[in-house]
């Protein structure tokens, strides 16, 4: 049945059938704001329906499917952030795609964002698998954790305003309760580079008065107690970028190398 309800059985579901939903921006504070572990955050956010128009599309999209897809369940619902619990690395990316995340049910999964995304994550030691091909086949995150800035498929790939503010607690408590272990932070893309910044600051982490502009390589030190967090830019893997060359296999390595501590 697409969506998939929560509890059925479904690979690496956080959720269950009495999982608390939000209905609308307000509860997703309160949600956020009262979980205290990764476990009762990420089944808050799966099951989450705060913003009208992208529950309506990601649930049709899971309906009426693609027609390479037509024989497939679609997970149809939010995607959690996915990882290690107490990661040395969070990656954020912008929000799951159709046929992608809102079809396997993992942030960066079975679209080529990320097969790209994986394939570069495994070179550098922090993937146990070249590939991610759905929920429950394998793959596991290495002291990383990724999250995506708005938690639903969006049409056309572009979440309004509203829907990125209404999604940003999820964001803002998700890396409070990972900011102990960070040591950084990777942002694909300019969409995620600009819904990082209010996260941050409502996480705790201390920012810069001046928002540095995104930029590939781009690395900005955070303040997180007395450690540093370290901001770095990335080329979102999307294919525009990774057929056209602007987003190459070295350039994608070198940034998680860099994540990772490793010098140039």
């Amino acid at each position: 049945m697409s969506p998939v309800p929560p509890g059925s059985g479904w690979p690496d579901d956080p959720s269950s059938p009495d999982t608390p939903v939000a209905h609308d921006a307000a509860e997703v504070v309160e949600l956020a704001r009262a979980s205290r572990t990764l476990a009762e955050l990420t089944a808050c956010e799966a099951v989450c329906r705060a913003c009208p128009r992208l529950v309506e599309w990601r649930e049709r999209v899971a309906v009426e499917r693609r027609r390479s897809f037509a024989g497939e369940t679609y997970w149809g619902r939010p995607i959690a952030g996915w990882g290690a619990e107490h990661p040395r690395l969070l990656i954020v990316g912008l929000a799951p795609a159709a046929h992608g995340g809102n079809r396997t049910g993992r942030i960066f999964t079975g679209d080529r964002s990320g097969d790209w995304l994986f394939a570069s994550l495994h070179r550098v030691g922090l993937a146990a698998i070249p590939t991610s091909t759905r929920a429950g086949d394998g793959q596991r995150l290495i002291d990383a954790r990724m999250v995506a800035a708005v938690r639903c498929a969006p049409p056309a790939n572009k979440p309004e305003p509203a829907e990125r503010a209404a999604c940003s607690p999820w964001l803002s408590r998700e890396i409070a309760l990972v900011a102990g272990s960070l040591r950084s932070i990777v942002a694909l893309g300019g969409f995620a580079w600009q819904a990082l910044w209010p996260a941050l600051a409502v996480a705790g982490l201390e920012t810069p008065r001046r928002r540095p502009p995104f930029g590939h390589g781009v690395e900005v030190p955070l303040r997180y107690g007395d450690a540093v967090v370290t901001l770095i830019g990335c080329y979102h893997p999307s294919p525009q970028n990774t057929f056209t060359g602007v987003l190459t296999e070295e350039m994608t390595d070198e940034v998680f190398r860099r994540a990772m501590g490793e010098k140039p």
